[in-house]
């Protein structure tokens, strides 16, 4: 594999362009962005600062073909032949893509393949077999009338995705809104865009209709609000920062009250209880449900909890297991941990570290820049101990490889300690007892609740929050809900 990883490593990157109506095209004016590649901080190539009329352009498209019924109108059999296609060029295109992504975000490598081309392919058969086993319904009406509830797909959906997986979560929301009939546009992350552009060209390979799925590249500021104000996009689907997500709320108030579904990230809560069954395996798990991709994972367990009669031993074995962690080259598979994706986000994580000392948190361990000679965005995993729920710590997110730690005395404290966020996205419980866990998943405040492990889940069950963690739910079939209405017929016998 680690040949594979070093063919690709150098490939050449051409300026990039937008992906619209089936074609790769030029923006509206003749701005540029750079790509700088958080491995060595060196730029890899441009991509085109889209604006409100290359959106407009995009939507158009997406909205005549929605219109023209190639793709919304086509059997249900139809689009599953297509999706199934796309998915097996994705799968064929997989190292590629996750090699430019992992040039493009930082991401290590080993966990960038699975959890983006491979998570991609995977999903997009999951909803391409759904597609002819979702029924409508009747209504157990009188003898003398059917009532008829049917699905129809809801016209052009904008989508806007984040920098830490772009693949992956374009995917939760690009395939159910393709396999329910819609038009999509993406507009993908500045700092990576380019494994969205190259999924667009495989769609069209695979005989996805031209315009049912465009990417616009550009700055959330203009090309993202263009999206999210147009008068002709149908719903919004949104993976971000909650102040974006705001802002994109007001954005439909005062455009056409289009759909939102947001999901605005977390201040998970991992649980340790003194029965934990295996405290060796609870600290590994627990250190890669932080320190992965560097911190920057929507449900990263960043609150630790531990309950006080383990407390000592657990954290030894956590501070042991993340002084073994490897930082460096995301290409290079002898790494265990990749690159912070830009530089601003770097910055940004060592405010953080400055900020919590400057509270009273105690540094355990990290806390620094690393291997800053090379150029690349290097940050060494970071342990605070002694964070209490007044600190900034504990309550803001930081998308960074930084663990707030607090231990507790009793499940009474734990659960007051793990719902005291504004947060809800996902949550982890350790322990031995069947019914603390039971008791537990019912009391913290999360759309996630893992037992005894941390992450992992698949498409098959839904990813969403509580709180201002947003609403809306991605994966399994329960997405089919946020791109498809329902229509009644009430039909006189």
């Amino acid at each position: 594999m680690q040949s594979d990883i070093d063919a690709l490593r150098t490939a050449a990157v051409s300026p990039q362009q937008h992906f619209i109506a089936g074609a790769t095209v030029e923006g509206a004016g003749s701005g540029r962005l750079d790509v700088i590649s958080p491995i060595d901080g060196k730029r890899l190539t441009t991509i085109a600062d889209g604006d409100a009329a290359d959106i407009d352009a995009a939507v158009r498209a997406a909205r005549r073909v929605y219109d023209d019924g190639a793709w919304s109108r086509a059997a249900p059999a139809e689009r599953k032949k297509i999706l199934l296609r796309f998915a097996e060029l994705v799968e064929r295109h997989a190292m590629e893509l996750a090699v430019l992504g992992v040039r493009d975000n930082g991401t290590e490598i080993g966990m960038a393949f699975k959890a983006e081309p491979l998570s991609a392919v995977a999903t997009l058969r999951y909803y391409a077999e759904a597609i002819d086993k979702v029924y409508g319904e009747i209504a157990p009406t009188g003898r003398d009338v059917l009532g008829l509830i049917h699905r129809e797909p809801l016209g052009v959906v904008g989508v806007i995705v984040p920098w830490n997986f772009p693949l992956m979560i374009g995917a939760w929301k690009i395939a159910p809104a393709l396999a329910a009939g819609n038009s999509v546009v993406v507009k993908p992350p500045e700092t990576a865009s380019l494994t969205l552009l190259r999924l667009a060209a495989l769609a069209s390979e695979a005989g996805l209709p031209d315009g049912v799925l465009n990417v616009v590249t550009g700055r959330g500021a203009t090309a993202g609000e263009a999206l999210a104000l147009h008068m002709d996009v149908d719903v919004l689907a949104f993976t971000g920062s909650g102040p974006v997500g705001r802002r994109l709320l007001e954005y439909s108030a005062r455009s056409n009250l289009k759909r939102v579904y947001l999901e605005l990230g977390g201040k998970s809560p991992n649980v340790v209880f003194s029965d934990v069954p295996d405290i060796k395996q609870a600290a590994k798990v627990s250190a890669n449900g932080i320190f992965r991709n560097s911190g920057q994972v929507c449900v990263a367990g960043s609150r630790l909890l531990v309950q006080s009669g383990i407390y000592d031993q657990f954290m030894s074995e956590l501070l042991a297991v993340t002084g073994k962690l490897r930082i460096g080259d995301p290409l290079d598979l002898s790494f265990d941990i990749g690159a912070v994706n830009s530089e601003a986000q770097l910055r940004k994580n060592l405010d953080v570290v400055q900020r919590a000392e400057g509270a009273g948190a105690e540094r355990l361990c990290g806390g620094g820049r690393l291997h800053a000679e090379g150029g690349g965005y290097y940050m060494a995993p970071t342990i605070f101990a002694g964070v209490g729920p007044g600190m900034n710590l504990w309550r803001e997110e930081v998308f960074g490889p930084v663990l707030a730690v607090i231990r507790f005395e009793d499940e009474e404290e734990a659960v007051r300690l793990a719902n005291a966020s504004a947060y809800g996205l996902a949550a982890a419980v350790w322990t031995g007892s069947l019914r603390t866990a039971h008791r537990m998943v019912r009391a913290i405040n999360a759309g996630v609740v893992h037992v005894n492990t941390y992450g992992g889940t698949d498409v098959t069950v839904p990813l969403g929050g509580f709180k201002q963690s947003g609403f809306g739910r991605d994966k399994s079939l329960h997405a089919f809900d946020e791109y498809t209405d329902r229509k009644t017929a009430w039909i006189a016998l």
